[in-house]
């Protein structure tokens, strides 16, 4: 019994190894499962950004003395103020932009500004009720508050320890709103007397307008934390000229009309800070 299963054995497993695999045939080829992509959500704030900035003008020039007409009841005389000049001013500005690439970003701004102006005018000729032989002068004096909506365009000039210079430009327009002129004459004595003179004041309404406005823009920001950054810069502001004043009511009334005064626009040259806030 011994011998035969050894002379069987090596027949059994000769078959065996021969035979073809009783299962491969009763399954299809393996399912292969294709790794699921991973999911990454959508970043809908990513390069923008909001500013807020504060200015302070050094200086604000005017584009030249503001020019003004008199009226004699039947023709009308152009003039200059004899001298002009602004105060200083603050202004405050907020805005969103956009970051294009790591050098070019842009922005929309909306800024509030308000100064003051002190003119003077001079005339050869007696003030209203002056002697023969007397000139005339007038102190001016007005408030004006203006807003501007600028779009603006930066390139950033590379990052070095947090610290990146950048050059911008802006176009846009500034509402000018011009509160009353206040106009007070006084009589300059000359080879005549102005003895019984009395001073005499008028008020001229303000005139309101949109203006052309551009900007020149050098600065640096510092990075304060990922998203937040320092902003510390100059800018050169300028506003084009337009309508300053109305006839007082007496001129009016004599049968002036249109515009009376217009100034010649003015310049700012600012000291800005301002914080920007990346939204991404």
């Amino acid at each position: 019994m011994r011998q035969l299963f050894k002379a069987t054995l090596p027949v059994v497993l000769l078959g065996a190894a021969s035979a073809p695999p009783a299962l491969a045939a009763d399954y299809d080829p393996p399912l292969v499962i294709d790794e699921v992509p991973q999911y990454k959500p959508v970043e809908i704030g990513s390069g923008w950004y909001l500013r807020g900035d504060i200015g302070y003008a050094v200086k604000t020039r005017s584009g030249g003395n503001p020019n003004y007409r008199t009226f004699d009841g039947t023709n009308y005389y152009d003039n200059e103020f004899a001298s002009g000049e602004f105060g200083d001013d603050f202004s405050f500005g907020a805005g969103f932009g956009y970051h294009f690439n790591d050098m070019f970003r842009g922005d929309l701004t909306l800024e509030r500004m308000e100064t003051n102006f002190f003119g003077t005018t001079t005339s050869a000729s007696p003030c209203p009720a002056g002697g023969a032989g007397t000139t005339c002068r007038s102190e001016d004096g007005a408030e004006f508050e203006a807003y501007s909506v600028l779009a603006n365009a930066y390139v950033d000039l590379g990052t070095v320890i947090g610290i990146t210079p950048y050059l911008g430009a802006g176009l846009g327009y500034t509402y000018v709103s011009w509160d009353e002129l206040n106009n007070t004459t006084y009589c300059v004595e000359g080879t005549g007397s102005c003895a019984g003179f009395v001073n005499t004041s008028t008020v001229h309404e303000g005139e309101r307008d949109w203006r052309f406005t551009y900007a020149l823009m050098a600065g640096v920001s510092y990075d304060m934390t990922k998203r937040t950054k320092l902003d510390l810069g100059y800018r050169y502001m300028h506003v084009d000229g337009g309508n300053m004043f109305k006839w007082d009511a007496g001129s009016a009334a004599a049968g002036a009309s249109g515009v009376q005064g217009e100034d010649k626009g003015f310049s700012k040259h600012e000291l800005r800070v301002g914080l920007r806030f990346d939204l991404w």
